[in-house]
């Protein structure tokens, strides 16, 4: 039974997918302190907040079971995503659920603040009757600068052009033929801001965006520009802005969010020319409906490890078709593990390689499945798919990820490899997935196999010479030992073979001893898998 903690509203849509799913029970604690947080959540699987609950390192540090923190929502920027991901806690969320009513806030906003729609308001409410104060300025015919061209902003732009606006927008991970396509032209930041007479922001909070819209950007912008801000108070420099708006720089600004909230003593409040919200992007029904119950189902996915969409530090893409990808992680965990076993010395390089239609495009996810394999053992805390890739670099080991031409074992259409490298030393484990899709070692450095790579493995290398098969079956035997598998190859006739033999049970040290004492017998090791 899995343990969810809710510590922010989340709509009874997403309660009542939770009440009808059996292997999940969950708890509703709205209003926690950092401190009452910290205390209960060693007690859950999950977590799942909107923007009021700050997820710190302090409280995953405290978060011994945590797997997921699910954000009912777009932003992140409350949680710590560096120390989740150093833990191995999954952080996800959902940001296609709200995007249409952020949009369509976006362009109530810019509607009311271009015809003064809460002050004529506010007027009639006392009385007034002052027509002639209140005359706008249509949308039709200007120019909308969109900074952040993603999801909402291309949202956003569809409904502007359909106002007959022109639009142009910024954004440095958008390529200009996205641009085209919707009749949006792609441009610098520094040419936007003085061609636009309304701008919008639609970009998360990064270092880099962090009061993008200061002193310096404000003074590029158009004389009369109106601003719209519905997505973080954290991209303004809100000081920059009363300025400007009491100046006459900056015409009017329509703004949904602020650096804090709720936006206690913040000046931009009760000025004539703001036009301010509490925060109500996604504060439609519709939405509230649809990120309740997408962050539920994405929550619970992610416990079962059926799927993993809109995780935002998984090293790989693992949407619906994660399924498909499963028993090629598997194997990879699988070759990792017995890299691990037979290393000779700490690993300085990792190279993995991946070869065939059905892995091709799955190099990072195969990646992250045999750097769980290879690092486990030294690892008291269990690894994932997001924490092994981080604690192999702080390690300092090397990994390099490729998809070859054609495969490293003839015959096999999809495989797996894996060359580890250490001082003085290195290994080469390449695998496949059998007929009945189980995972297989097909090769060890040079020696070409057949075998699998489950249980207690004793692995031999012997001369080529008469006999020693049967050696080896005798002392297992005399220390009742059972065979299960017994695999072999060798290099060339009369040279040296390797024994691939999985046991029933694991034998004791004195059987390896004794191994040792065939005198055709070079090398003896046990791995556990």
């Amino acid at each position: 039974m899995y343990r969810i903690l809710i510590s922010d509203k989340l709509g009874k849509a997403g309660l009542d997918r939770l009440d009808a799913i059996e292997d999940v029970s969950y708890d509703m604690k709205t209003g926690l302190s950092a401190a009452e947080l910290t205390a209960v959540i060693p007690n859950y699987d999950a977590l799942i907040i909107r923007s009021g609950t700050q997820v710190t390192a302090a409280i995953l540090a405290a978060a011994d079971k945590l797997k997921v923190v699910g954000r009912a929502g777009i932003g992140v920027d409350n949680i710590d995503i560096p120390a989740a991901t150093l833990r191995g806690v999954i952080v996800m969320n959902t940001p296609g659920a709200n995007s249409v009513a952020t949009a369509e806030q976006t362009l109530a906003l810019m509607l009311a603040a271009s015809r003064h729609t809460a002050q004529s308001h506010a007027s009639l409410l006392a009385g007034e009757w002052n027509r002639s104060q209140f005359t706008g300025t249509e949308l039709y015919g200007k120019t909308l600068g969109v900074i952040g061209f993603g999801r909402v902003g291309r949202l956003v732009a569809e409904r502007a052009l359909a106002f007959g606006m022109e639009v142009i927008a910024y954004d440095p991970f958008v390529s200009e033929e996205v641009g085209r396509e919707m009749g949006v032209l792609l441009v610098d930041l520094e040419d936007l801001l003085p061609e636009a007479d309304i701008i919008t922001l639609h970009t998360a909070v990064t270092p880099e965006t962090t009061q993008m819209i200061n002193a310096a950007a404000l003074n590029q912008m158009k004389n009369g520009v109106i601003l719209v801000n519905v997505a973080r108070g954290r991209l303004i420099d809100e000081a920059a802005l009363v300025e400007a708006l009491q100046n006459g720089k900056v015409k009017a600004a329509a703004l949904d969010v602020f650096s804090s909230e709720p936006p206690i003593g913040n000046p931009l409040i009760g000025l004539p020319n703001v036009l301010h919200t509490p925060h109500l992007g996604a504060s439609t029904i519709e939405a509230q409906r649809n990120v309740s119950t997408q962050i539920v189902n994405q929550v619970v996915d992610a416990l079962r490890q059926t799927d993993f969409r809109n995780a935002l530090n998984m090293p790989f893409q693992a949407g619906l078709d994660f399924q498909a990808i499963r028993p090629y992680i598997a194997l990879a965990e699988k070759i990792g593990s017995l890299h691990a076993g037979l290393a000779e010395g700490p690993v300085k390089t990792v190279e993995i390689e991946v070869h065939g239609d059905a892995v091709e495009g799955m190099v990072r996810a195969v990646a992250s499945g045999l750097l769980i394999g290879l690092l486990a053992g030294a690892h008291p805390e269990p690894l994932n798919y997001i924490s092994a890739p981080v604690i192999a670099d702080q390690e300092g080991i090397e990994v390099t990820q490729t998809t070859g031409k054609s495969p490293v074992v003839k015959n096999y259409p999809n495989v797996v490899s894996c060359r580890v490298i250490g001082e003085g030393w290195e290994r080469l484990v390449a695998g496949t997935l059998f007929s009945d899709g189980s995972p297989g070692i097909i090769q060890l450095d040079d020696y070409k196999l057949d075998a699998r790579p489950v249980g207690s493995i004793l692995l031999l290398k012997n001369k080529d010479v008469p006999g020693v098969m049967g050696q080896i079956g005798t002392i297992l035997a005399a220390y009742e030992v059972n065979i299960g598998e017994w695999r072999m190859g060798r290099d060339e006739p009369g040279g040296i073979a390797l024994s691939f033999i999985n046991l029933d049970s694991v034998p004791p040290q004195l059987t390896l001893d004794t191994l040792l004492k065939i005198t055709a017998v070079t090398e003896v090791k046990l791995v556990n898998l």
